[in-house]
């Protein structure tokens, strides 16, 4: 019977802090949302020694060869890699124990990259929270006719964030329930607790005895997530509430097919394949760069002339669902607003328009953009805070009240006029 080989075992180096720092960077990529497991940081760990290490550049791929293997990971880990090794005397230290030659020296990038966030909360989580608890003293609050804190940044504009507060934010977004807006097709698929007798399986089923048997089979209409498309402005007023917005589109596309995002200013932009990315911070990195107008002007008329002219018959199909984000404020002619609107609002099933000025008290549908694009669509909200969000799954998945009804709009602001 042959021995079961025991697994290799790797020297130590003469500190003895080289298997340990590796260990330690494998598991903050772990916390960074990267598939590392023990068996990988061993084998870094036996890659680093059998290689050798004579510059950064080769510790760097080194690691990255073993640790790495998504395409979608490369950012976060590259960000790891110059957080935990920035310190030039320790990656140089390391380097002189195996090389008698001294690293070339080179310039330490300072742009901030795409997965950067999250591989700072994963590095130095544990040392923050001892320092926040070392240095800040401990209050007592009587909370009992106060609002918590996750009820606060439910109604928080997103305008009014902190860094921290729209982070949290993020998260909140990536956890919220999605819509279950499912629709009945055409098709049929087999269920034995269908309402339809099925023919055809019924007479494939009675084959099988010569035509002597012949059981009941049953079908039902088969349901599917109707398409979503998001026409989101990215001018210079709508670019933060587009930008946080667009995280919850980024859950969206990873959890249900045929979500197509458009971005415009003054032209439009197709920004779909960027947003399929695994990454939210890389997905929104990639769309940044793809729009030439972005915190532009806004032209929207024209925008959603090129989508109807381009667009509309390749993604508007199934019963597909229409978000338009912007806040309304035209700067060309209305009047091809308003037909482009009619198109657009005929092509699909439901249009909803998120409008950010809705935060405030005393809006009213007075500017001329607003009032030529009210006519056609289907539901007025806001997408100013992570409750409106919320409003909005749920409006996806079933309807609006009143509030969301565009004629309670126009007939406010005309009552609003005359008086």
């Amino acid at each position: 019977m042959s021995a079961v080989a025991d697994p290799p075992k790797v020297a130590a180096d003469p500190d003895g802090k080289l298997a340990d720092n590796i260990a330690y960077f494998a598991r903050a990529l772990r916390k960074a949302g990267l598939k590392v497991g023990p068996s990988a940081t061993l084998d870094a760990i036996a890659a680093v020694k059998a290689a050798g290490l004579t510059s950064r550049d080769d510790f760097y791929w080194t690691l990255h060869a073993v640790l790495i293997t998504r395409h979608e990971d490369d950012a976060v880990f590259e960000e790891a890699f110059r957080l935990f090794w920035r310190s030039r005397e320790l990656i140089e230290k390391m380097i002189a124990m195996f090389s008698p030659k001294a690293p070339p020296r080179q310039s330490e990038r300072e742009k901030k990259r795409a997965g950067e966030d999250r591989a700072a909360e994963a590095m130095f989580e544990g040392a923050r929270d001892r320092i926040t608890k070392q240095e800040r003293p401990e209050i007592e609050i009587d909370a009992s006719l106060t609002v918590s804190g996750n009820e606060v940044l439910r109604q928080k504009d997103f305008a009014q964030m902190s860094v921290r507060e729209i982070e949290e934010a993020k998260q909140a977004i990536a956890a919220l329930r999605l819509p279950a807006d499912w629709i009945a097709t055409r098709r049929f698929r087999p269920d034995p607790r269908g309402d339809r007798i099925d023919p055809r399986a019924m007479m494939r089923a009675s084959m099988r005895t010569g035509g002597d048997l012949v059981l009941p089979k049953f079908r039902s209409r088969r349901e599917i997530h109707p398409p979503l498309v998001v026409l989101a402005d990215i001018s210079g007023s709508m670019s933060q509430y587009t930008r946080v917005f667009l995280h919850f589109i980024h859950a969206l596309t990873e959890k249900r097919r045929r979500v197509h995002t458009f971005l415009f200013g003054t032209r439009l932009t197709n920004v779909t394949r960027q947003m399929r990315h695994k990454d939210p911070d890389e997905a929104l990195a990639d769309c940044a760069g793809a729009v030439k107008d972005w915190s532009g002007g806004t032209r929207i008329g024209e925008a959603l002339a090129s989508f109807n002219l381009t667009w509309s018959r390749r993604v508007l199909t199934q019963g597909a669902v229409v978000i338009l984000i912007t806040d309304g404020l035209e700067r060309d002619s209305v009047d091809e607003l308003s037909k482009q609107m009619e198109r657009l609002h005929k092509s699909c099933r439901r249009l909803i328009w998120l409008n950010p000025l809705l935060r405030f008290d005393g809006f009213s549908a007075r500017a001329k953009g607003v009032r030529a694009m009210l006519p056609h669509v289907d539901e007025f909200r806001s997408v100013h805070s992570l409750e409106a969000m919320s409003a909005l799954c749920e409006a996806l998945s079933g309807g609006g009240g009143r509030e969301t009804d565009p004629r309670w709009w126009m007939d406010a602001a005309d009552r609003a006029m005359a008086a």
